[in-house]
C-alpha cells in the first residue's frame, strides 16, 4: 500500500525570501510591556499558603469544593464565593519516580511527583506536588500523606511553601 502526500497550493517561504526582502520583516523589539495578576481566588490561596493553610472555594450551586480555588465552577459555570479551610492531609492518587530532573540531567536521588487528593476537597480535585521523607519503594497509591511546610519565616506565598508531602504513620 502506498500513501500519496497531497501537495497544497501556495508558495512556501524560505530564509532567502526574508533576507532578500521579498517578505516584509521588521527587526527589533515590539516594546510590549505587560502585567500579570493572579486574580482574586489565587491571591487568597497564595496568602493562605504563606500562613500554612490550604483553602478552596465551594460552588454554591453544585456544592463542589475546588482546589486550587477558582472564581467559578468549571462544571456548572456558577460563581464560587464560600471559602473553605482544608486539611493539609490527603491521599496519593498517582505518582512517578523520576531519575531525571526537569532539565533532562540525571539525578542521584529520585524525585517523586504525585497527584494528591486533599481531604475536604471534592473528588478529582488534586494537587501535583512532591513526596518526600520516604524511600521511593515505600510510596504507594492510596497512601495517606501530610504536608511538610517550610518554616513560617521562610514562606513566600507560593505552592513551594509546602516542601513536600510525607507519608503519615498508620
Amino acid at each position: 500500500m502506498s500513501v500519496r502526500i497531497q501537495e497544497f497550493p501556495g508558495t512556501p517561504l524560505h530564509d532567502d525570501d526574508i533576507r532578500s526582502g521579498r517578505v516584509l520583516s521588521i527587526p527589533g523589539s515590539a516594546g510590549a510591556e505587560y502585567s500579570w495578576d493572579v486574580g482574586i481566588a489565587m491571591e487568597r490561596y497564595l496568602a493562605e499558603l504563606k500562613n500554612g493553610r490550604l483553602v478552596g472555594l465551594r460552588c454554591h450551586h453544585c456544592g463542589r469544593v475546588l482546589l486550587p480555588p477558582r472564581a467559578f465552577c468549571e462544571q456548572c459555570f456558577q460563581p464560587t464565593s464560600e471559602w473553605v479551610t482544608l486539611s493539609d492531609t490527603g491521599v496519593i492518587q498517582t505518582f512517578a519516580i523520576c531519575h531525571i530532573a526537569w532539565d533532562a540531567r540525571r539525578i542521584d536521588q529520585p524525585k517523586i511527583p504525585a497527584v494528591i487528593a486533599i481531604d475536604g476537597a471534592s473528588r478529582n480535585m488534586g494537587l501535583l506536588h512532591l513526596i518526600g521523607g520516604v524511600a521511593p519503594d515505600r510510596v504507594a497509591v492510596g497512601q495517606r500523606v501530610r504536608a511538610a511546610w517550610r518554616p513560617a519565616a521562610e514562606r513566600q506565598g507560593s505552592i513551594t511553601d509546602i516542601l513536600y508531602f510525607t507519608p503519615m504513620e498508620k
